[in-house]
């Protein structure tokens, strides 16, 4: 089923300069905390430019895939590559979850009812606020398992994650993170770098499972605001980079939690 855009204005409509500066306003709220952004643009993207809930998350995951291609190699210069590789077993073990979740969570998403869509949406928007707070209030320690419990944990959490990641357009770092680090012990920054291998090839199978219901005419249609948006996340996401710190977590996250609570709220509410 492709995305229903009959009641969507045309893509010239939409302001490109206003793509490019909402994107870099994003970019920079999600540098600043050490994220990507997505799940504040979602929102932006429906009650902002006006995409129908599925065009959106298709859009979102477009834009978020192009963000973790440019920030996995920049990754690599804070974190070795050899240093990733001594975890090659925790990216396997999410990735036996994950890959499966984003077929399955794009899956659901095609065959939703756009109102139910957009519940779900608003739904998952406070469990990311929730993990929002969580990761970055509270020290998270290390669950301490081992073996199959370990594995079979890995796999569930993996999947679960993969669920969201594809209903929402996002590339999970922000249940990624907090998952890598409870349940392997591996540290934040370790955690940045190994959620964004996970989420890389997590983000191709929801793109190759959204690509076979005709789902990526929204992104023809809208090329130009897409690259242009996007454009606007990197540079955002680099300045924000260079801002880390410079608004205290204890100020910036709940503004942002709030931000994600009150979008959630609206994305209920969307008829």
């Amino acid at each position: 089923m492709a995305p229903d855009n009959s009641t969507l204005p045309a893509p010239l409509t939409r302001s490109l300069p206003l793509a490019f500066t909402s994107g870099a306003a994003i970019g920079a709220l999600g540098g600043m905390i050490g994220l990507g952004g997505a799940e504040f643009r979602l929102p932006l993207l429906i009650g902002l430019f006006g995409f129908a809930a599925l065009s959106a998350v298709i859009l979102n995951k477009a834009m978020s895939l192009v963000v973790v291609l440019v920030a996995l190699p920049a990754r690599l210069a804070t974190v070795p590559l050899a240093e990733l590789a001594a975890h090659w077993t925790v990216a396997v073990n999410l990735l036996a979850g994950s890959l499966l979740g984003a077929w399955a969570g794009a899956s659901w998403a095609v065959r939703m009812r756009t109102a139910t869509l957009y519940r779900v949406l608003a739904a998952l928007m406070v469990l990311m606020a929730g993990a929002l707070v969580l990761t970055h209030t509270t020290a998270v320690g290390s669950l301490a398992l081992s073996g199959a419990a370990l594995a079979v944990t890995g796999v569930v959490a993996g999947f679960g994650i993969g669920v969201v990641a594809a209903i929402m357009g996002v590339a999970g770092g922000e249940l990624l993170i907090p998952a890598i680090v409870l349940l392997y012990g591996v540290d934040i920054k370790a955690a940045g770098s190994l959620s964004l291998v996970v989420s890389l090839p997590t983000m191709l199978v929801a793109f190759a499972r959204y690509s076979r219901d005709g789902s990526f005419a929204v992104l023809r249609a809208n090329l130009r605001f897409t690259l242009i948006m996007v454009a606007g996340s990197i540079a955002g996401a680099l300045l924000g980079g260079l801002l880390l710190g410079v608004i205290p977590d204890i100020v910036l996250v709940p503004v942002l939690a709030a931000v994600l609570l009150i979008s959630a709220v609206r994305m209920a509410r969307h008829t």
